[in-house]
Formats: structure tokens, C-alpha cells, sequence
């Protein structure tokens, strides 16, 4: 019938590719067995080494995420995101900090695995003379835990600090004129968390609060806490070594999983949220 008709071939072939797409789905979340893997995600984005460009490629990061998510099917909100100094061709302003709430089931358990070091290499916008530039950004992702795990978690109104700001946005402009946004920060851990993409600051502090529960609970839980200095210490440096992904824009193109093994020279199409094939090899693991 296909052979005779081809609007209907088009059709089957169509369904075919949404069915492979769902076998491939379903396929992964057998391998989505851990505790919180169903659960929604906490992602942060750092830049690292590498000054400008690093911010530079921090908003890069930022925006392959975004796209992973929407293919996904997944929802994301930026809680927050601290930008860095205008520069470079067309004024672009990087991202020195960014916080992502992505909603969608086993968003944690596809993704958990991003967490690391990222490294990319290209030739240098920022550069006058056009010279090759290595840059870094860290990225940690943690599940969001929901109202019965977050009681697990202890804290007492005395061992937090909260600070609030006005919520601004790249060149100083303000996003509103009140001192809406919310820093957090647990005081025997030194750990922090920041929301300011919420109009009051009550939502903003709950906002803050939950990542601040979801950053202790898995300290908790991977056994890193065997004593404060601990938490302190020891922290994946964003710099040399300590990679687990490689992008290579020039001299040739690449992007490689220093873990898996799996790469690609499509380095548009990763950086535009192609994702699938790392992340589907990491769960495998």
C-alpha cells in the first residue's frame, strides 16, 4: 500500500521515527531505577577558568541545556542567574552563575550524570588576534525533593543567613525595584543557593530554601559529609584535568565524553541540545 501511495509512506515513516524516539525512551528508563531519578531537577551552571570567554561559554551551556529540556519535553525555569561584564563582538554579556528548575518525570535520572566539568575549545571571539582559547564551566544538577524529604532535612532558623537584593539583569538594568531576590546560605556548611525569577520574596526564599535542601540531602546521602570542613573542601575545581566532556571547535570539530567513550563531530547539533546519545550512554554506566 505504502509502495502505491505516498502520502501514506510518509505517514508510516513518520510513526516509525516517533515510535523508535519512544522505544529509545523506554528503553532508558529501565536503566532509571535509583531513588530520586523520577524526581524533578536542580541544575546550576558555573563559569570556570577562562575568564570572559568561560562566561561566554557558561551562557553556551546554558542554552544546550534549555534545548535538551525542550526536546524532552521537560519545563525550565531560570531561578537565577548572575551575569558577567559586557564585552566582545556585539557587547555580549556572559553568564557567571545560573540556576535551572527543569519539571519532568525523571528529569534528575537523565541528567544526573551532567554533573562535571565542561571543556571547550575554539578560537577566541573575545580575542583580537583570533587565538585558540580553552574555557571551563562546571555543572552540578540535584534532585528536587519533594515536601515528605525535605522534613528529613533539620535546619534550624539559626543556622541560615538569608540576604535580599534587588533581582538585576545584564547591564545593571533591574528587573524590578524592590528587593525581591533571596541568598540563602547554610551557615555550618557554607553551602548557598539564590532565587530572584519570582516577583515576591517570600516565593523566592521558599525557591532558595528548597535548593539549599536539595544540596544537603545529597551531600547526605553520597556519604560526603563525614565532617563540615568536608563540604567546605574538596570541590571539582572548574580547570584543567578535571573534565568529563571535551568541545572542540578549532582546529577541528569534536565533542567527546572522556567517561563514555561516545563522540561526535556535530558539535552545532550538541550545543543545540542534542544530547541524547551522551546521556543515554551515561545512564548505561
Amino acid at each position: 500500500m505504502a509502495e502505491e501511495d505516498d502520502g501514506l509512506a510518509s505517514e508510516v515513516q513518520d510513526k516509525i521515527i516517533i515510535l523508535e524516539k519512544e522505544i529509545k525512551n523506554q528503553e532508558a528508563k529501565v536503566f532509571l531505577s535509583g531513588k530520586y531519578d523520577k524526581n524533578n531537577a536542580i541544575l546550576e551552571i558555573f563559569s570556570g577558568a577562562g575568564g570572559v570567554d568561560a562566561q561566554d561559554w557558561a551562557t553556551m551551556i546554558l542554552r544546550m541545556y534549555q534545548r535538551y529540556c525542550e526536546e524532552k519535553e521537560f519545563d525550565v525555569n531560570v531561578l537565577h542567574q548572575s551575569f558577567g561584564e559586557a564585552g566582545g563582538p556585539e557587547g555580549r554579556i556572559g553568564v557567571k552563575s545560573a540556576t535551572l528548575e527543569i519539571k519532568g518525570r525523571y528529569a534528575y535520572g537523565f541528567l544526573k550524570k551532567e554533573t562535571g566539568v565542561h571543556r571547550l575549545v575554539r578560537l577566541s571571539p573575545f580575542s583580537a588576534k583570533k587565538l585558540r582559547h580553552t574555557s571551563f564551566a562546571l555543572v552540578e544538577v540535584m534532585p528536587e525533593l519533594d515536601r515528605e524529604e525535605e522534613q528529613e532535612i533539620k535546619i534550624k532558623p539559626e543556622e541560615i543567613k538569608i540576604d535580599f537584593y534587588r533581582a538585576s539583569g545584564p547591564g545593571g538594568q533591574n528587573v524590578n525595584k524592590r528587593e525581591s531576590a533571596v541568598r540563602i546560605t547554610h551557615l555550618p556548611t557554607g553551602i548557598a543557593a539564590s532565587c530572584q525569577m519570582e516577583r515576591t520574596q517570600g516565593k523566592n526564599r521558599e525557591m532558595a530554601l528548597k535548593i539549599i535542601c536539595a544540596k544537603l540531602y545529597q551531600v547526605r546521602e553520597e556519604g560526603w559529609l563525614k565532617e563540615i570542613k568536608e563540604v567546605k573542601g574538596d570541590r571539582i575545581s572548574a580547570s584543567w584535568g578535571n573534565q568529563i566532556r571535551s568541545y572542540v571547535l578549532h582546529p577541528y570539530k569534536m565533542v567527546k565524553d572522556l567517561r563514555t567513550g561516545v563522540e561526535t563531530s556535530d558539535v552545532e547539533a550538541v550545543l543545540d541540545g542534542k544530547l541524547e546519545e551522551f546521556i543515554e550512554a551515561e545512564i548505561k554506566t
